[in-house]
C-alpha cells in the first residue's frame, strides 16, 4: 500500500477595489516558518472539511473577514514549496467591494489591506500564486 506524507491547504486570495486602487488581504504570519512576513490567509485542510469551507474557515480565523463563498482558482503544489514538508494548496478567491474591517488573529499576528504595488515579498510561493491570480483574474480586477 502507497503511504504518501503530504498535506493539503486552503488559502485565499481576497481583492478590494477601493477608489482606483487594487489591494490584496494579506496576513503578517505569527509563527515559522517565515515569521513575520506578509502571506495569504490559510491554512491545513481538516480531514472532514471541504475545501472551500476550509479556506473560508482559515480566512475568517487569521483576519476575521467571513464570506459566505469564494471561488477555487488552482492548485499550486511544487515540491519544496513548504519547508515543513510537501503541501498542496488549493487556492481560492474572492473580490470584494465594500469596506471590511480586519484584525490578525488563531496564528496570524495582523491582517491588513495591501496596496497591490506595494507588495514586494510574501512568504513561501505567495508572490507566484498573487502573480498567477493577477493574470487570471485580470479582466475581473479592473
Amino acid at each position: 500500500m502507497l503511504k504518501q506524507n503530504i498535506t493539503v491547504a486552503a488559502d485565499a486570495v481576497v481583492f478590494r477595489k477601493l477608489g482606483h486602487k487594487l489591494q490584496l488581504l494579506l496576513i503578517k504570519r505569527g509563527n515559522e516558518p517565515f515569521k513575520g512576513m506578509w502571506a495569504l490567509p490559510g491554512g491545513f485542510v481538516e480531514d472532514d472539511e471541504e475545501l472551500e469551507t476550509a479556506a473560508m474557515r482559515e480566512l475568517e480565523e487569521e483576519t476575521g473577514l467571513k464570506l459566505t463563498s469564494l471561488k477555487q482558482l488552482h492548485a499550486f503544489g511544487k515540491v519544496g514549496r513548504d519547508p515543513r514538508g510537501r503541501c498542496i494548496s488549493i487556492t481560492h478567491y474572492a473580490i470584494v467591494e465594500s469596506d471590511h474591517e480586519v484584525a490578525g488573529g488563531d496564528d496570524a499576528s495582523h491582517a491588513e489591506w495591501v496596496n497591490l504595488e506595494e507588495i514586494t515579498e510574501l512568504a513561501f510561493d505567495h508572490m507566484e500564486v498573487l502573480e498567477f491570480a493577477v493574470r487570471e483574474l485580470a479582466p475581473q480586477l479592473k
